[in-house]
């Protein structure tokens, strides 16, 4: 029997979902679950900024939360215990900044990562930036927009069967009677601090409904203004907002730009990455200028581009790097993200670098990436700190 294209098609995807979720059961059993590592006494005082000693000075007095103890009486905390750890100290000694939520007057920081080149490094970047903001103590909400979900498996829950419908961002702002409040949709993850708007394919219908909703004239809020007027009924909730835009100019990105604080736009230094960053730069200003004459409103705290997936030794990519700089000045970030080995083996276990310890890589290896990945994220908390007046 012969089949037909989409039979083939449906078959291998069923398969290959299936292998997946395989996958998933062996590397996190027994409950299917990803579980954050636990932190040693070292890295819990650097996350805090306080020194070890002063930390064991902690625990022998009994304030705060318990370490667990190892083997050579190695102590280890997870990351909630030094949520709660900054807590108690903060209570101790007010003004010092051990707790970094946003005080009243800083409104909510909405980042947008996007471009609509693929493999720009907008996924990765938007979850190693998720995570860093947590482990540094802020209440963080990951929002996956890109119907692919790549965001979402990072996270440990896999699109077609973790998420359900009416589970995605589209569940919120969709146009008819089934729209959801957002709340409901908020997942909790296993990373302390960072809670999750899961995407999949769902998402693709917002793309479908809002021409039709336009034409139809529909009452209550243009697309470009719902995904705000979701994010704003948990604004309370939040320090940061991260959110992964899908790889083209659709009504969703439209929605995501229109809500940010700031923009992340990715490249990655080749020239034709650079080629369609210039097509999609040149498309969002036009489809935000006829927004912005239509009531929406583009207030960015910042705007910048960061470099991805480089390589300093390539000297085409340092030229292009440069040329970056000449053109946009300070709005290039100064830190890139350096392409490493380390940040795609963490993948293969659908981990970031943050997740995974330092014993699985040649330590150099390891400590290179992660000391690109903070320096990237610390200059982006920076601006954050700089959008809410903070010194």
């Amino acid at each position: 029997m012969n089949l037909h294209p989409d039979d083939i098609i449906a078959s291998d995807g069923q398969s290959l979902s299936g292998q997946l979720r395989s996958l998933r059961d062996s590397l996190f059993p027994p409950t299917s679950q990803k579980e954050l590592r636990r932190f040693s006494s070292g890295e819990a005082a650097r996350l805090i900024g306080v020194t070890d000693g002063y930390l064991r000075q902690l625990s022998i007095a009994g304030e705060g939360p318990q370490p667990d103890i190892g083997v050579a009486g190695r102590r280890s905390y997870s990351l909630s215990q030094i949520n709660e750890l900054r807590h108690v100290l903060d209570a101790s000694k007010p003004g010092k900044g051990y707790v970094r939520h946003r005080r009243t007057g800083e409104k909510l920081q909405v980042l947008a990562v996007t471009n609509f080149k693929g493999g720009s490094g907008k996924t990765t970047t938007a979850a190693h930036l998720a995570q860093f903001l947590a482990l540094q103590g802020y209440r963080v909400l990951g929002i996956d927009l890109d119907p692919q979900a790549s965001f979402t498996a990072l996270h440990g829950f896999q699109p077609e069967f973790d998420v359900g419908a009416n589970e995605t961002l589209y569940g919120a702002i969709r146009y008819d009677g089934h729209q959801r409040p957002l709340r409901e949709i908020i997942r909790k993850t296993y990373f302390d601090g960072l809670d999750l708007i899961p995407g999949n394919l769902e998402l693709m219908e917002f793309e479908h409904d809002t021409p039709r909703a336009l034409g139809e004239k529909r009452t209550g809020p243009l697309f470009f203004a719902r995904v705000a007027q979701a994010l704003a009924t948990v604004q309370d909730d939040y320090d940061v907002v991260v959110i992964d835009c899908p790889p083209q100019l659709g009504f969703l990105t439209l929605g995501a730009l229109c809500a940010a604080t700031g923009l992340i736009i990715t490249a990655h230094p080749q020239m034709l990455d650079v080629m369609s960053m210039c097509q999609f730069l040149l498309m969002t200003a036009d489809l935000l200028a006829v927004v912005r004459k239509a009531g929406g409103k583009l207030e960015y705290d910042f705007i910048r581009y960061l470099v991805t997936r480089y390589e300093p030794s390539d000297a085409p990519q340092t030229k292009m790097v440069a040329f970056m700089r000449s053109m946009f000045q300070d709005r290039v970030l100064t830190h890139p993200m350096l392409k490493s080995t380390a940040v795609s083996d963490a993948g293969l276990s659908k981990q970031t670098l943050y997740e995974v310890g330092r014993e699985f890589f040649t330590r150099s290896t390891y400590d290179r990436a992660v000391e690109s990945l903070d320096a990237v994220n610390s200059e982006i908390e920076a601006l954050i700190s700089q959008a809410w007046g903070r010194s």
